[in-house]
């Protein structure tokens, strides 16, 4: 096993199409919610707590072998908003195109035949954590990153925030990302003997409204 896998798989440049998705932080600065470092960072928090441990443990759970169906269908039982869903979806048909390419895998061929529209990206990022030979923590943390690393980059381009600014955001957040990864593993672990149910259903009610006035606008810089 490379470590260095979860370099590349982590990179902001990796071609799994987060760069055109916000995490809810564009809503957010047309709500007036997110305004400077520090509303950003309370907004990453909240998102990290919520979204971000659901996803690190659909993650987890698809490292340690859980059937990506079953997964899918928890995934969906937590994203109420049908923006979100169709987001979701959409970033894990680019995620598999892009792991696929770089870590050819029968699981992931097989859950491109069984989801032509994409399974929910966090099912997909755990199945192509896995084609790269890592581990559960591994998958976690990548999720969890990504849950406060998207819209920190996203309100560098809305606000014209100091990307110094934001930057030091993530670093302040990382003993809380440590946290969450490691309730994710734990939570995924025991799928195992208490089936999906074990997986966190933290909501971020907010996140779900906004999602979806969000998808309305008629312009709009992000795609989600």
């Amino acid at each position: 096993m490379s470590r260095a896998a979860l370099l590349v798989l982590a990179d902001g440049r990796f071609p799994a199409g987060g760069h055109a998705h916000s995490g809810g932080a564009e809503a957010a600065v047309g709500a007036g919610r997110i305004t400077d470092a520090e509303s950003l960072e309370a907004f990453c928090r909240g998102r990290l707590h919520t979204a971000g441990l659901v996803s690190a443990a659909l993650a987890a759970a698809a490292v340690l072998g859980v059937p990506p169906r079953e997964l899918d269908a928890a995934a969906d039982a937590r994203t109420p908003s049908p923006a979100l869903r169709l987001a979701a979806r959409k970033l894990g048909r680019q995620l598999t195109r892009a792991a696929r390419a770089t870590w050819p895998s029968a699981e992931l061929d097989a859950l491109a035949r069984e989801f032509p529209k994409g399974a929910h990206q966090p099912v997909v990022l755990g199945l192509a954590a896995r084609a790269a030979g890592l581990e559960a923590v591994d998958a976690a943390y990548c999720a969890v990153y990504e849950s406060v690393s998207g819209p920190a980059s996203a309100t560098v381009r809305l606000l014209s925030l100091d990307p110094f600014d934001a930057t030091a955001v993530l670093a302040r957040l990382a003993p809380e990302l440590d946290r969450v990864a490691d309730q994710a593993v734990e939570a995924a672990r025991n799928v195992a003997d208490e089936g999906t149910d074990a997986l966190p259903a933290a909501s971020a009610p907010l996140l779900e409204i906004a999602a979806e006035l969000h998808a309305a606008w008629p312009v709009r810089l992000f795609a989600s």
